[in-house]
């Protein structure tokens, strides 16, 4: 008797934890589908706008609501684009302002882990250069760049050197803030157990300042595309900064359109680019 009530109740146990399993295996189920859905229809919405904006665009132009001449228009901005595409010269000024772009924003995130670096160790130094470091990243960067030129001529250095004076101050700022705001009890517990503070920032230090870099980084590799342009409105010969000055001296202004809708797209997938980097060390990181 005794054994036939024990054996009910574990099955009734045996059956209740199956329940309760398939029950929180189907709300997750049902999560991911929400999930899924909402993304989706976000995707939807941006393709919808995108495309309402450029027939409202177009139309406007035909229908004389704005002049194409001045405006441009879609189709003008595609027949622009598909001239540029058959004489080749759109991979050339793509190339060089991408590459122009991918070195400042790689020099700026070296020199600001560098730089950050030393002002963790140094308590003083940081002190002295913290007034510098607010003056400099405070200062038009566009005022600087006709001195870049004297200093260094015109080329893809002074491009680069541009590139970096917009996005390196404030970077500098950013990774030292997020130094300082690692949890200082953590610092102390590695004193504790014999470290010093070349292990604390190691591992401490680096690891709890991921997140502020990743978003830091998002920002500075804007912020290099930024000064990479002023600088080849300035001084190159080549590149999509150099097509927008050209085309607005000699009044082609399609030309200056689909250059900058072509800054558009390299923002958009410089920005997705570390946006994946980003999802892939936080997985990594278990963050």
């Amino acid at each position: 008797m005794n054994v036939s009530h024990s054996n009910a109740d574990q099955s009734n146990i045996t059956g209740g934890s199956c329940d309760a399993h398939a029950k929180a295996s189907a709300n997750q189920e049902a999560f991911v589908r929400e999930h899924r859905k909402h993304h989706h229809q976000i995707a939807f919405y941006r393709i919808f706008f995108f495309l309402l904006f450029l027939a409202l665009w177009e139309l406007s132009a035909r229908l004389d609501w704005i002049d194409s001449f001045f405006f441009s228009s879609p189709s003008l901005v595609a027949k622009c684009l598909w001239g540029m595409i058959l004489d080749r010269s759109l991979f050339l000024h793509v190339g060089v302002t991408l590459l122009e772009t991918i070195a400042s924003f790689l020099l700026v995130f070296l020199i600001s882990l560098l730089a950050a670096t030393m002002l963790w160790y140094s308590q003083k130094l940081s002190e002295v250069m913290e007034p510098y470091l607010v003056i400099l990243n405070s200062l038009p960067k566009s005022a600087l760049a006709p001195l870049f030129i004297v200093w260094l001529g015109t080329g893809s250095t002074t491009i680069v050197v541009a590139g970096i004076s917009v996005a390196l101050f404030g970077s500098i700022i950013s990774f030292y803030t997020g130094f300082q705001q690692v949890d200082s009890e953590k610092i102390t517990l590695i004193y504790t157990l014999g470290g010093h503070k070349g292990d604390a920032f190691r591992k401490v230090i680096l690891p709890g300042s991921i997140p502020i870099m990743l978003s830091t980084t998002k920002v500075n590799i804007g912020l290099a595309l930024v000064g990479v342009i002023i600088g080849e409105f300035l001084a190159a010969r080549r590149g999509l900064g150099y097509l927008i000055i050209y085309g607005s001296q000699v009044f082609q202004l399609n030309l200056v359109i689909t250059s900058i809708l072509i800054l558009c797209v390299i923002a958009m997938g410089f920005y997705k680019g570390i946006q994946y980097v980003e999802h892939r060390i936080k997985i990594q990181l278990k963050m």
